[in-house]
């Protein structure tokens, strides 16, 4: 028999999750699962818990809450044989989005239960982890002006989570309106690029903008690659012209918006930085670090998401 972990951060997302997981039990527990719950109580404890589990040899720590969540659990799991699997209950679930689930909210709370049948029997697949400055991230680490949108919103209240796409739209605007870019150094496998930009982001998987652009489109999970791309401007009409760009794909084309495909990276600036991994805010500097840990971490994922992966496990 199996043994899993239901980890749940009840101040994730736009509705209370807490009183919906123990529904999540009857389909794993069919599919031959032995399941124990517990409630994260903060990010560092998430990451603690989930590192516990790895440590007691649970196959998997189910993950229920947004994308910090799972990076946090992701953090606490790299390089063990616990697999990490995701149930979306948050604010943004762009992990989950990518990979075809459909998150919980009030009026879709069958989702959590219908999401576990789709994890409950699959084959642990392995895929790549970031590290930023040694913090570990399964999405993306980004520097600029998506890093101060997000230093400024989070943790917010769960009331400004109804409004999470014109929250973060306004905030960002209203942070380019003031704030006019970095003069960047970025090294890419060792090759030098430099130039002045409103963003730099590394990442891991295809989608970004809360899931509203697909930035990489042919991003994948397990290839020891991740792309930096690097977004250029120095006000708010340049910050206007990128997001729609990015929600339109005309980033692909565009001469203002470079990719520099890397297996390790760092990011340079005399001005210090603010920096966000997985859309949430870490201690920014002058440098941000990166490196891939290549198929360094266990996942359950959909079986209709293996075209994410290089070498999927059938």
């Amino acid at each position: 028999m199996r043994k899993g972990l239901l980890l749940y951060n009840p101040a994730a997302g736009r509705y209370p999750v807490g009183r919906f997981v123990h529904g999540i039990l009857h389909p794993l527990k069919a599919a031959g699962w032995s399941m124990e719950i517990a409630e994260t109580l903060s990010g560092t404890h998430a990451i603690q818990t989930a590192h516990q589990a790895a440590s007691e040899k649970y196959d998997a720590v189910f993950a229920i809450g947004g994308d910090g969540t799972v990076g946090q659990v992701a953090s606490g799991l790299v390089n063990t044989d616990t697999a990490l699997a995701v149930l979306p209950a948050g604010t943004t679930n762009v992990w989950a989005l990518e990979q075809g689930q459909k998150p919980f909210n009030w009026f879709k709370w069958r989702a959590l239960r219908e999401n576990a049948a789709l994890l409950a029997n699959v084959e642990p697949q392995q895929v790549d982890v970031g590290t930023c400055n040694e913090r570990p991230f399964l999405l993306w680490a980004g520097v600029g002006l998506d890093a101060l949108a997000i230093k400024k919103i989070e943790p917010r209240h769960r009331i400004f989570k109804h409004l999470s796409v014109p929250h973060f739209f306004a905030t960002t605007v209203w942070e380019a309106t003031f704030w006019h870019g970095l003069d960047l150094r970025v090294y890419t496998d060792g090759q030098l690029v430099e130039g002045h930009y409103l963003v730099a982001v590394a990442t891991n998987i295809r989608h970004y903008a809360g899931g509203m652009s697909v930035l990489s489109p042919e991003a994948l999970l397990d290839d020891g690659e991740m792309d930096m791309w690097l977004l250029s401007g120095n006000n708010v009409a340049d910050a206007l012209r990128h997001f729609f760009d990015l929600v339109a794909g005309r980033h692909l084309t565009s001469d203002q918006a470079r990719r520099l495909p890397f297996h390790s990276a760092r990011v340079e600036s005399d001005a210090a930085f603010a920096i966000q991994v997985d859309g949430d805010p870490v201690l920014g500097g002058n440098t941000a670090e990166i490196r891939i840990l290549q198929r360094s971490l266990k996942v359950l994922m959909p079986a209709g998401a293996y075209h994410l992966l290089k070498n999927p496990k059938r």
